[in-house]
Formats: C-alpha cells, sequence, structure tokens
C-alpha cells in the first residue's frame, strides 16, 4: 500500500467515527457515506487495506501542527527513556527500508518525545519528511539535530538535499560544503556539491529562453543526479 493510499485510509477509518459519534444529520450522515465509498472506490482500497491503519489522522495532524520542542528546555532522559527511544528508532528505520514513511515518521516522532537531545532522532525524521515531500520540515528538523550536534556531518548532508528539493541551490552549496568539512572523503557530498555547482551555473547563465533540455542533456550531470538519489549511503541511518 502506497502513502498516499496509506493516508486516505487514515481519513476514511476519521470519517467513519464521524458516522458513528452521532454529531450528524441524517442527510450528513448519508453525504459522508457516499463520501467515504468515493474515496474507497478511486483509490481501490481493500477491506484489508482499511483494517491495516498503522497511523491514524489525528496523529498525522499532531506531527504536522505540534508546536516545535524546546531542545535547550528538554530533560535529560532517563535510562529507561533512552532504551525506549532507541527502540522507536529501531523500529523506524524497519519502516524505512520497507517504504512506509509514515509510520516512520511516527516513530522518530515517538523517539524524540523520549529524547529530545539525540541529534540522530531528528536526523532520521528529517529522511522521513523529505521522502513523504515535507522538505520544509526535514530542513527545521536537521537544523535541529545540529543545534544539538554542531559537527554532525549527515545533518548538513541531508538538509542539503532537502534545500536541493526545493530548488534552493545555494543554500544547498553552502550546506554540503560543511558536510564536506566534517567529512572530507565523502563521496556522496562531493558529488553533491558538484551537482549543486553544476546547477548554480547554468541556472546563472541561462537566458529567459533557457531550455531544461539543455540541462537534462548534460550526460555528467545526470549521472551525478542519479547517484544523489540512488545511493545507500545517504539513507544510512
Amino acid at each position: 500500500m502506497s502513502d498516499t493510499q496509506q493516508i486516505i485510509c487514515s481519513i476514511i477509518h476519521f470519517l467513519k467515527n464521524q458516522l458513528s459519534d452521532g454529531s450528524l444529520t441524517q442527510d450528513g450522515c448519508e453525504s459522508l457515506e457516499v463520501a467515504i465509498q468515493c474515496l474507497e472506490s478511486a483509490y481501490e482500497l481493500s477491506e484489508k487495506d482499511l483494517s491495516d491503519i498503522k497511523v491514524s489522522l489525528s496523529e498525522i495532524l499532531k506531527t504536522h501542527t505540534t508546536a516545535p520542542l524546546d531542545i535547550a528546555e528538554s530533560q535529560e532522559a532517563t535510562p529507561e527513556q533512552k532504551t525506549e527511544a532507541e527502540k522507536f528508532k529501531s523500529d523506524g528505520n524497519n519502516y524505512m527500508k520497507t517504504g512506509k514513511y509514515l509510520e516512520a515518521l511516527d516513530c522518530y516522532t515517538k523517539a524524540i518525545k523520549l529524547d529530545g537531545k539525540n541529534a540522530v532522532y531528528y536526523c532520521n525524521r528529517a529522511a522521513s519528511f523529505s521522502k513523504l515531500n515535507n522538505h520544509q520540515a526535514a530542513i527545521e528538523d536537521c537544523k535541529n539535530a545540529l543545534k544539538i550536534d554542531s559537527t554532525y556531518s549527515k545533518a548538513y548532508g541531508r538538509l542539503g538535499l532537502a534545500y536541493t528539493s526545493l530548488k534552493d541551490h545555494i543554500k544547498a552549496k553552502e550546506s554540503y560544503i560543511k558536510a564536506l568539512e566534517l567529512e572530507p572523503d565523502n563521496e556522496s557530498y562531493k558529488n553533491n556539491l558538484l551537482l549543486t555547482e553544476e546547477m548554480l551555473t547554468n541556472t546563472s547563465n541561462a537566458s529567459p529562453n533557457f531550455d531544461i533540455g539543455t540541462l537534462l542533456a548534460n550526460p555528467a550531470l545526470m549521472t551525478m543526479a542519479t547517484q544523489m538519489l540512488s545511493d545507500p549511503g545517504m539513507q544510512n541511518m
């Protein structure tokens, strides 16, 4: 089941709860039933899909709307909390490997709530946000990770990827340079920096009638782009 289908299943589950809580008129219930049927049909959802909900709609909303945790005021986690947080991180990593990014996001969020001073949890959650195309949230989590550990090269690397996705190549370049200062031999960071510099060069030299096809036809550039997107090192948790 895709991430989109998982979200739709969570929405349908929420709507069905609305049907049963007695807050709607008869007309409202009938309209909601039609809407549910349309969603099930449009997204080709089976009964098994609808019964296999890992993250509720309320949990998704909490993850995206909860006020940012003040790291400076976070209490030191107890040994028990750290152990539990590590388990959530491990579960999140396993979900990431199988493409279940919403479940991974939920696990990393739970780990952060237990131990809000662990930079790895923020950096891992940034990876799940990126997979869900929430690049601004990924940027915030990378910045949080760097507040905790300013020498965390992977956080700078993921920050660069998020900025690249938002086409902010200047900040992406700055991030990759920082990552390389901390980890000079990392080939992924080198390739990503070269790719970003190439994009900046082509952008600055582009005329009003610049054809993106010219950029995509550059074999060296496309090779680096492919490496950036497929390099397992960038997904290593």
